[in-house]
């Protein structure tokens, strides 16, 4: 899709739901309504932890990625809800549906954002139209959003970040010393922890001290990110609505805390062979190979570390992946009790883009492949339809997603 032409005066609009999760589930049951919920993965193990929850437990205090039993401890009549992906994947298709039929130019960014560029759209002037896509969403859907109007995206996603739930933010570049300047550094989009504190021993407290310090100084210490960041600061950015952004990646990866600190071998192979599984049906979903393989280690005491090998080919089957992943462990752990594995695949290419490189190893595989393609066409040919196609696109990890979830399905609104 071609992109808008840039003009002096965009009009961007960054819709975030509110509590996704959460409203979800409140819609499919409103006896849930009213009521402090949580959404928590794996709720019965001791690091289940929260996902999200409604605006009455956060009252009480419940935070993201705090433990169930904290969350308890805090609020003991909380409801602990597991995810229902499926549920939340289906809600996410029709939001952006919703926003598709007012332009064209809709970038998701997750499951529960993304940006719309409604520069073309006359009909409405931007805060009607905002407002009439609110309802539009509480109506149809019954979920509540929050909207951010700007004349960039970083400006339209702070906004939306300012008022919830059910909030329409301006943010006017005019207006952004009496807004935004005033913000404490660590509430900017795109600054976490660890930049935050490096900038705080620079004297940069604020949102206005980043946007009023030096140019040189800041680029000393964070390279070309930090002249980045300034230029958000001070309302600075070009960076267009684009729909096919969401194809844009080089690695995809999955990580997963085991259900006790262990050095049973058996059981980190275990969760490790999860992993690999994972990612083979995303590559397979997104028809892609890669020819980097990274290996993260988290410990009891919550030291990681990350190691990575580079392949002289293309990889995409599990068998491959968790074999290179398997030797990087042997090489690397340090035998103390592991807390954390995370497996990527880096380097990432579609393989219409890729040669198909055969060696001794691949050949026999591929020669096997070819036949049982042979086999699904000859009944795609006899029955008139692929009678393994539903299977193979249908992830399979949509029965055991975890937050890679976000990203994995941001394409199904087209379809």
């Amino acid at each position: 899709m071609s992109l808008p032409k840039q003009k002096k005066r965009r009009v961007i609009f960054h819709i975030d739901m509110n509590c996704f999760y959460a409203s979800v589930e409140m819609a499919y049951n409103p006896k849930l309504k009213g009521k402090p919920l949580a959404i928590a993965g794996n709720p019965e193990e001791r690091r289940g932890v929260v996902v999200t929850s409604s605006y009455e437990a956060r009252a009480k205090g419940i935070k993201t990625t705090m433990n169930v039993w904290q969350a308890k401890k805090l609020c003991p009549n909380i409801i602990i809800m597991k995810p229902n992906f499926t549920r939340y994947r289906a809600a996410s298709k029709q939001l952006f549906k919703i926003l598709s039929e007012i332009t064209p130019y809709v970038q998701p960014v997750s499951i529960d954002e993304g940006y719309m560029d409604v520069t073309e759209v006359k009909s409405k002037n931007p805060i009607k139209l905002a407002e009439d896509l609110q309802q539009k969403t509480l109506k149809e859907l019954d979920l509540p959003c929050s909207i951010g109007i700007a004349p960039n995206k970083f400006l339209a996603k702070m906004a939306s970040d300012m008022k919830k739930p059910l909030g329409i933010t301006v943010l006017r570049k005019r207006e952004l010393d009496k807004i935004l300047w005033p913000l404490p550094v660590e509430e900017m989009y795109g600054v976490g922890e660890k930049t935050a504190n490096k900038l705080k021993k620079m004297g940069i407290k604020t949102i206005g001290d980043l946007a009023k310090e030096d140019t040189y100084r800041l680029k000393q210490l964070f390279g070309i990110n930090g002249e980045r960041l300034k230029n958000r600061a001070n309302g600075i950015d070009s960076r267009p609505v684009d729909p096919d952004a969401i194809y844009d990646f080089k690695s995809i990866g999955n990580s997963q805390t085991l259900t006790e600190d262990t050095t049973n071998l058996g059981e980190i192979h275990k969760l490790m062979d999860f992993l690999a599984d994972n990612i083979e049906q995303r590559m397979k979903r997104k028809n892609v190979a890669g020819k980097s393989i990274q290996l993260m280690i988290r410990y009891h005491d919550r030291k990681t570390i990350t190691r990575s090998k580079k392949l002289q080919h293309y990889i995409e089957d599990k068998a491959d992946i968790l074999f290179i992943a398997k030797e990087l462990l042997e090489q690397h752990w340090n035998l103390e009790p592991i807390r954390l594995i995370g497996i990527t695949i880096q380097d990432v290419e579609n393989k219409q883009n890729i040669g198909e490189q055969l060696d001794l190893f691949t050949y026999e595989k591929q020669v096997g492949k070819e036949r049982l393609y042979q086999t699904i066409d000859n009944l795609t040919e006899k029955y008139g339809k692929n009678p393994f196609k539903e299977l193979q696109t249908q992830d399979r990890r949509e029965m055991n997603p975890s937050t890679s979830f976000q990203k994995d399905f941001l394409d199904d609104y087209r379809n």
